[in-house]
């Protein structure tokens, strides 16, 4: 008898652990909480669960891993503001700006940043759920979101997903299904989006408006990652890159003392100056350049840099970011600074070089970020699943192509008179500089007409402005006044 039931129960075990590992397709699970912001409380639902993706033949493709918050003690009730929010990546979940910017909890970090043990989450009074509810997206492959396959067993073409145009095509459309199951189409709407967030919400502006007949009221960009600056090399990116530089060094005190004695936003100004009227122009010519104004270039460009004149003039003036974040401190201390965040330190295995062997602002990131996402979704949202949160997920080979987000959002914001946008950067930002978000931000209206309905916000940290507590609070507070700056209040939507 004993042997038969010991039996019965490794079959049963055995059962149990050889199912295929699967997440389910739609559902939700909901709790309550309260989080005091700004001395007072504000009580909310949290829903997190998975939504359809379905093809055009209204075939299931996809399911996405949300999480909505939504405020239960305001009379606005469903006209209250809402926001959906992206990160980026490609390929990355929505975890940083969920547990550490905008969402009701953060995560137990120092007032820098740095990761602490033990590691946790804590109640973040400076959430914007006070002005408005939130929705956390996790694009296919991202958090829990995964592909599905069809009847026949085979799964989905990778190109209904990843790329520039698939992606901000299947997620409005997923928005579209929960803007109505939620009930949320009276509602004033925003779009937020962090490093490729920035052109995946660019894009989205004008899909929304087009294709699913949803009109917005603002889109925020936060670190913005434009593919027709980023990575595209030549003079406007290299050059675009200096007043980082300035920023960089003046944080690691490496410029002269006549810029290193005056505060970072008193230079700031002047390297952008050199850079958009002297540097540009003269990398544009190349090896045609004169020996005296190469020379003249390079000296200027040392003082806004930090960096030697000698290995300026052997870079012929374009230096690579990536080369920065090796030199910069190579006779100080010898060591690196971070990519995303270059406050950060990172020690190489030899000085020489010309790249970092690793980003050290990122592994300190996913240091704090990766347990407590785990601990969170399980042990205070209720949802628990054997699939991996995929902090960062594969999206294969991602198709970059026809790339017309840019002017997708001028579009969007020229049929719209209600739609503003706001950029916010961190000036210590070495991937999607603060500079070229500026720059960006210049292209999408050349006329200059709506320019008025723009607004560049900047702060003394890197890519995750928000880790940093004194631009956690500047932050959250420059959202709030813009979605009551972006709120209707009566007015027609014309000009």
């Amino acid at each position: 008898m004993k042997f038969k039931l010991t039996l019965l129960l490794l079959i049963c075990f055995s059962l149990g652990f050889s199912q295929d590992l699967k997440i389910p397709t739609d559902t939700a699970y909901a709790s309550n909480g309260s989080v005091t912001i700004k001395g007072k409380t504000v009580n909310y639902r949290a829903e997190t669960g998975f939504q359809p993706v379905w093809n055009a033949d209204g075939h299931l493709i996809a399911s996405l891993y949300y999480t909505y918050y939504k405020r239960t003690n305001d009379t606005k009730g469903t006209k209250r503001p809402i926001i959906y929010s992206f990160n980026g990546g490609p390929g990355s979940a929505s975890v940083w700006m969920h547990i550490a910017y905008t969402g009701p909890k953060i995560l137990k970090i120092d007032d820098e940043g740095y990761p602490v043990q033990p590691y946790g989450i804590k109640d973040n009074p400076n959430s914007i759920l006070d002005v408005a509810d939130i929705v956390f997206i996790n694009p296919v492959n991202t958090g829990f979101s995964r592909k599905i396959a069809g009847k026949d067993g085979k799964m989905p073409d990778d190109k209904n997903f990843f790329g520039i145009n698939a992606d901000i095509k299947y997620l409005a459309s997923w928005m579209n299904t929960f803007t109505t199951r939620h009930n949320r189409w009276e509602s004033p709407k925003y779009i937020i989006g962090e490093s490729y967030g920035g052109t995946r919400v660019m894009g989205l502006s004008l899909e929304l408006q087009n294709n699913q007949w949803m009109y917005l009221n603002g889109v925020i960009l936060v670190s913005p990652a434009d593919y027709k600056v980023l990575r595209t090399g030549g003079p406007l990116a290299s050059s675009l890159n200096l007043p980082y530089y300035t920023a960089a060094a003046w944080y690691h005190k490496r410029l002269s003392p006549t810029l290193q004695n005056k505060d970072l936003l008193d230079i700031l100004p002047e390297a952008e100056a050199f850079a958009v009227n002297d540097l540009m122009p003269a990398i544009a010519k190349g090896g045609f350049i004169n020996a005296t104004e190469k020379k003249a270039i390079a000296e200027k460009m040392s003082y806004y840099s930090g960096l030697s004149e000698k290995v300026i003039l052997q870079q012929n003036l374009d230096v690579p970011n990536r080369f920065f974040w090796k030199e910069l401190l190579r006779d100080k201390t010898g060591q690196t600074i971070g990519r995303l965040d270059s406050r950060y330190l990172g020690i190489d295995k030899i000085e020489t070089g010309v790249s970092p062997d690793y980003s050290a602002e990122l592994t300190s990131w996913l240091h704090s970020f990766t347990p407590a996402i785990n601990y969170y979704i399980k042990n205070e949202l209720g949802f628990n699943t054997d699939v991996k949160y995929n902090v960062f997920g594969n999206v294969g080979n991602w198709d970059r192509s026809n790339d017309n987000t840019r002017d997708d959002l001028r579009q969007a914001m020229a049929q719209n008179p209600y739609l503003k946008v706001m950029t916010q950067s961190g000036y210590y930002d070495g991937a999607t500089t603060y500079f070229a978000a500026k720059y960006s931000q210049w292209q999408i209206d050349p006329s200059g007409k709506m320019k008025d309905r723009m607004s560049f916000k900047g702060y003394r940290s890197g890519h995750m402005m928000y880790l940093r507590n004194e631009d956690l609070i500047k932050a959250n507070d420059d959202l709030r006044d813009f979605i009551e700056s972006s709120l209707p209040k009566g007015k027609s939507a014309k000009y």
